[in-house]
């Protein structure tokens, strides 16, 4: 046990004397007053001596407290300067470890959110190539998808051409490429 716990733990035995002897005042004083007013009828006592036999002791109390307090007082501000220092010197090394994990803690945190948004930025350049992707196959599928609907009509003359229109009710002038376009046009519907 410490010099400091040990006058702690006096200090505190000391408060709790003197906190007992003040409810023991109260108490008594309490029950003073409730038998006072059975005074008319108990015969004549003389509480002179008791009164003052207790407020002796209480006295005593106060002056023992005092006196504890004081020499817990006087050691307390005895203590050597090494003593300070080497708590000082505690407090002094806990606050650097306390800075340093917190500053490894902050790089971490930096170095983490870092990583994240460098991941987030390949994750949505992947999703802009997969969409562009996306695009140039439909692209290569409705041109094939033309090319296909086209076939048919390729090897035709521009005067078969010409009577497909015909029976589709559809205008027949143009170059065969138009012809051609205009009947896939009209297959597609």
């Amino acid at each position: 046990m410490t010099t400091t716990e040990s006058y702690t733990a006096a200090a505190s035995q000391t408060r709790e004397a003197t906190e007992k002897s003040a409810e023991l005042w109260k108490q008594s004083a309490q029950s003073f007053a409730d038998r006072a007013g059975r005074l008319a009828e108990l015969p004549t006592v003389d509480v002179t001596q008791p009164v003052e036999l207790y407020f002796n002791y209480v006295q005593k109390a106060v002056d023992l407290n005092r006196e504890a307090a004081i020499r817990w007082a006087e050691v307390f501000s005895a203590l050597s300067a090494s003593v300070r220092n080497q708590a000082k010197s505690f407090g002094d090394t806990v606050k650097q470890q306390i800075d340093a994990v917190a500053e490894s803690a902050v790089e971490q945190a930096e170095s983490a959110e870092q990583v994240a948004n460098e991941q987030a930025d390949k994750v949505e350049e992947a999703e802009k190539e997969q969409a562009r992707l996306a695009r140039q196959a439909e692209r290569a599928a409705a041109k094939q998808a033309h090319e296909q609907a086209r076939e048919p009509y390729q090897g035709l003359t521009k005067a078969e051409l010409s009577d497909r229109l015909a029976e589709r009710e559809l205008p027949k002038t143009g170059t065969v490429e138009e012809l051609i376009e205009r009947l896939v046009e009209a297959d597609s519907k």
